[in-house]
């Protein structure tokens, strides 16, 4: 019956901590949580944050997101537009008012992550440094497209997480049909731990299914710290005892002494079923799910003492995977006497002490002032000062310990997804990773002077945000930003403006376009040149195929006999990637193909790289000229929630958009509208259905999938690309 068990310490005698801790450090490894807060838009991720500070003591006056003083917004952009932007890391610490930790104060590190589509790297960097995530879903709009995004994002990273349900206070609010929709569309095994007493406007306590005790909300407005202990209220000690059953059954799978004195039907202690919820959550396979509203301060001290009591310390992973000097895997295992690595997740120019590298401690010690490896570079750097980040204020420290999330000042060659390490450590802890661009367009500044701003400030942007790509446009000298969206692109304009004073003209928004090949081809390329003494000459012969989607460009070498000699396979190689950055089609970069180095020939004294390399690239055309190539372009997941009386008017506007619909719901009086549009007919879209709804409907947008371009556009998209990207 049993599954396996993950680890599990849980140690609250500061004299029996683990021999990994070193003496001097605050918080011993077992009283340290690292946790990201995750969800989908306007779920109400900041405003949890900002009750979680409060509450635990690290700020004095709770901040709001609608009057743009959360702590954790602090760009002015975030503040003006009410919605976070860029993932911010506060440090905090609380008391269990339960629990084996009860009354030891456990440091808490928080990352608050944006919940827009334009800014999911922000997520992906955060949840590859996290030990643990609070997913925070609106108990009315239930389980939503970026709420399936932040999740798969958590699954990607192996983050252990409780559901926080919040906006029980709303109208409309459903706890229960708000977990049902995790295990439908998110195929989580959700389990209520609290149940709410009240709903709605009545929503005023939530009865502990593991203590059997009740929390009542008496007088949200004095925010209180001490929990009100009540008895069960009458009517839901039945529901309780059916609820507590589920949970038990649910996490009797992650511990046998549980699951024997479950099947023998003995009683189980608090103490024996939360040791087992802490079991079952760190393996992954279960998912603990608390109610509350963020915003009327309700139940977010419960949410604390469930990220205390069942999200994983760093000692309960596994260790994290990376790669030595001979690229062999091996683990890293949190231990402050253990020579240093870490990762840097996260670059940030600030306007007081310049570049701050965030830096997770995944084992060692970082202290200030002393060099650290980075053996992407081959070079050390040293670390002039190290802060623990509560959003925009820093606190000085002189150490850094196995576990703590920090950042640091005076490295300058440090790029995101770099590991730092002690110089005789040398390994490289496996990076995140990013998804590309699905939309670019031009900027030209509007002076001599702006011209060598924008070179500094582009710069500067695109170390710290791995989803923004710059280039040149060959054809028209423009410079083409690339990134995620409409309104990450309008961002990074206005960061160029108000953080760098650089005066610029932005062009038209394009497409990310790819192209791809439906057929098995062949294709020669020679680059021959006979100029008098010494000539060129290269010649391969290579063949194109489909590859699965996803997968990119590959290249394989097939060349036999040596036809190709081997210093000249890696010259081939390079022409044929290069090609593929400009397909035959349109000059959009090649996706999902193989290609294969077949043939070739060489001279034995005109022959070199160069000549390889142009034979390379003239072989990848040739192949996919004959390789029925093909268009494609990127296809967002749309979903609308609008009143049913604007629907038609919607499901018309999506049709002329080329959009198809995937499917509609009714929920709360509301009709909600999953759909898939070509991201060409999205521009403006959030505003248009402002103006066909009286502003009632609004829209999620996610990227979803590549697919062919309908032949009557394509024309179109190829002349229109010939011209370079257009001004307005």
């Amino acid at each position: 019956m049993s599954a396996e068990a993950p680890q599990i310490t849980i140690v609250t005698d500061k004299a029996k901590i683990s021999p990994a801790n070193s003496k001097d450090r605050p918080f011993p490894l077992e009283w340290t949580r690292n946790i990201g807060i995750a969800a989908h838009i306007d779920a109400g991720k900041t405003t949890t944050s900002e009750r979680i500070l409060f509450y635990s003591g690290a700020v004095h006056k709770m901040g709001e997101v609608h009057e743009g003083t959360a702590v954790t917004d602090w760009m002015e952009q975030e503040r003006e537009r009410g919605i976070t932007i860029t993932a911010a890391a506060i440090s905090c610490a609380w008391n269990a008012s339960c629990g084996p930790w009860k009354g030891i104060k456990q440091r808490i590190n928080i990352i608050d992550t944006p919940g827009h589509v334009d800014f999911t790297a922000e997520v992906e960097r955060s949840m590859r440094v996290l030990d643990g995530a609070v997913a925070v879903f609106c108990a009315v709009a239930g389980v939503q497209p970026q709420s399936e995004t932040v999740w798969r994002q958590a699954n990607k990273y192996g983050v252990p997480r409780v559901a926080f349900i919040n906006k029980m206070d709303r109208t409309g609010a459903n706890f229960f049909r708000a977990i049902d929709e995790m295990r439908e569309k998110l195929k989580a095994n959700a389990h209520a731990l609290f149940l709410p007493i009240g709903n709605e406007e009545n929503f005023v306590g939530v009865v502990d299914l593991v203590q059997e005790v009740a929390y009542m909300f008496e007088d949200p407005m004095n925010m209180d710290l001490e929990p009100k202990l009540h008895p069960i209220p009458a009517d839901l000690v039945e529901k309780t005892k059916e609820y507590r059953e589920k949970l038990i059954e649910a996490v009797s799978d992650f511990d046998d002494a549980l699951a024997e004195k479950y099947l023998s039907g003995e009683a189980i202690t608090a103490a024996e079923l939360m040791v087992a919820v802490r079991k079952a959550t760190v393996s992954m396979k279960f998912t603990g799910v608390i109610p509350g509203s963020a915003f009327k301060k309700k139940g977010v001290q419960r949410l604390l003492d469930c990220v205390v009591n069942y999200l994983p310390n760093p000692l309960d992973l596994p260790p994290m995977m990376g790669q030595n000097s001979d690229g062999e895997s091996v683990g890293v295992v949190p231990d402050d006497k253990a020579k240093l690595a870490g990762l840097a997740f996260k670059l940030w120019t600030d306007p007081f002490v310049g570049k701050l590298v965030f830096f997770r401690v995944y084992t060692g010690a970082l202290h200030k002032g002393t060099a650290v490896y980075n053996p992407r570079t081959r070079r050390s750097e040293r670390v002039s000062r190290l802060v623990l980040m509560r959003a925009m204020d820093r606190e000085e420290i002189d150490i850094a310990y196995s576990g703590d999330i920090c950042a640091m000042v005076g490295v300058k060659e440090v790029i995101t997804g770099d590991t730092l390490c002690h110089e005789d450590a040398d390994i490289r802890l496996e990076p995140p990773s990013f998804p590309e661009p699905v939309i670019a367009m031009s900027i030209e500044p509007n002076s001599k002077a702006d011209q060598e701003k924008l070179g500094t400030a582009l710069q500067r942007l695109v170390a710290e945000d791995p989803t923004l790509r710059v280039k040149t446009d060959q054809d028209t000298g423009q410079t083409i930003l690339a990134g995620m969206g409409e309104l990450h692109l309008e961002i990074i304009v206005d960061r160029m403006k108000r953080e760098f004073k650089v005066e610029a003209t932005s062009g038209k928004p394009q497409i990310a376009y790819r192209e791809t090949v439906t057929a098995p081809a062949n294709g020669e390329g020679k680059f021959v040149r006979q100029s008098g003494g010494k000539g060129q000459y290269g010649h391969v012969v290579c063949t194109i195929e489909p590859n699965e989607k996803g997968k990119g460009v590959e290249v394989i070498n097939e060349t036999v006999g040596g036809s190709i000699p081997k210093e000249f396979i890696k010259p081939s190689t390079d022409g044929i990637l290069e090609a593929a950055n400009n397909g035959v089609i349109a000059g959009f970069p090649v996706v999902d193909a193989i290609v294969r180095i077949k043939d070739g020939s060489f001279h034995e004294v005109d022959s070199s790289e160069m000549a390889f390399k142009m034979a390379g690239i003239f072989a990848f055309k040739d192949a996919m000229k004959n390789a029925k190539p093909i268009l494609l372009e990127p296809i967002m997941g749309v979903e609308v929630t609008t009143p049913e009386e604007y629907q038609g008017d919607l499901i018309g506007d999506i049709n002329r958009r080329r959009g198809t619909i995937q499917g509609m719901e009714n929920k709360n009086g509301a009709c909600i509208i999953s759909s898939a549009v070509p991201l060409e007919n999205l521009f403006g879209y959030v505003t248009d259905i402002r103006s066909l709804s009286k502003g009632r409907a609004s829209a999620s947008i996610t990227p979803s999938h590549f697919e062919q371009v309908p032949n009557q556009l394509l024309a179109k998209i190829v002349e229109n690309n010939a011209k370079g990207p257009a001004r307005t």
